[in-house]
């Protein structure tokens, strides 16, 4: 059994990063909001800040869609020119955040969870820079058990991991069930448990 879902990325949004004179990785990202109807005001919105602490940001009111798209070419010429560059994807990691599940068939309650967590860390991450919602997926566990797997691109393993458990302890998010393992973007085969309820360090997908 394997219910997954496939998060869409929005390809609207100019993300970049560098380090700091410190050595901390900062972020600068861009995207327009733009009104769904002609009376609708168009905005441009600017994010920045050090990748796991929360992100500031602010919206400007712009005419149309073509100028705030102006900006957002603009935003992205002054970030290289700054130092900034968009992450590959081998360059980053995959966290998954995991509830163990009573049942190998997926509930009511488990889809319900399904959804809000996944909200609720898509939220989380996004305003500290610190990892994009790739899917998630309710699948099979041990002796008739099923899991939870949320599945997240991140630019720093540790800042993910930290807010992610800050982010489900604030939801409560059935917190005693989260297990959370980290591997390359591109070796999902290599993951390794970061957090774990009883301390473990093996993470099964």
């Amino acid at each position: 059994m394997s219910e997954t879902e496939d998060i869409s990325v929005d390809i609207n949004i100019v993300r970049m990063y560098k380090k700091d004179d410190e050595g901390a990785l900062v972020f600068r990202e861009a995207w327009v909001d733009a009104g769904e109807t002609d009376k609708e005001e168009n905005y441009f919105v600017l994010n920045h800040g050090v990748v796991g602490h929360q992100s500031t940001s602010k919206e400007s009111s712009v005419d149309n869609e073509d100028e705030a798209r102006g900006l957002l070419d603009a935003f992205k010429a002054q970030c290289t020119q700054d130092g900034y560059a968009v992450l590959d994807r081998e360059a980053q990691v995959v966290v998954v955040a995991q509830f163990a599940l009573k049942n190998a068939r997926a509930t009511d309650r488990d889809k319900y969870l399904q959804e809000k967590a996944v909200e609720a860390i898509t939220a989380h991450l996004a305003w500290r820079g610190s990892g994009i919602v790739e899917k998630s997926e309710i699948v099979e566990g041990p002796h008739s058990t099923g899991k939870l797997n949320i599945y997240i691109l991140a630019p720093d393993a540790a800042r993910a991991v930290a807010n992610i458990k800050v982010c489900i302890r604030e939801e409560k998010l059935d917190f005693t069930k989260l297990s959370i393992g980290v591997a390359p973007a591109n070796d999902l085969l290599a993951i390794k448990a970061k957090h774990s309820p009883s301390g473990g360090t093996v993470f099964s997908l």
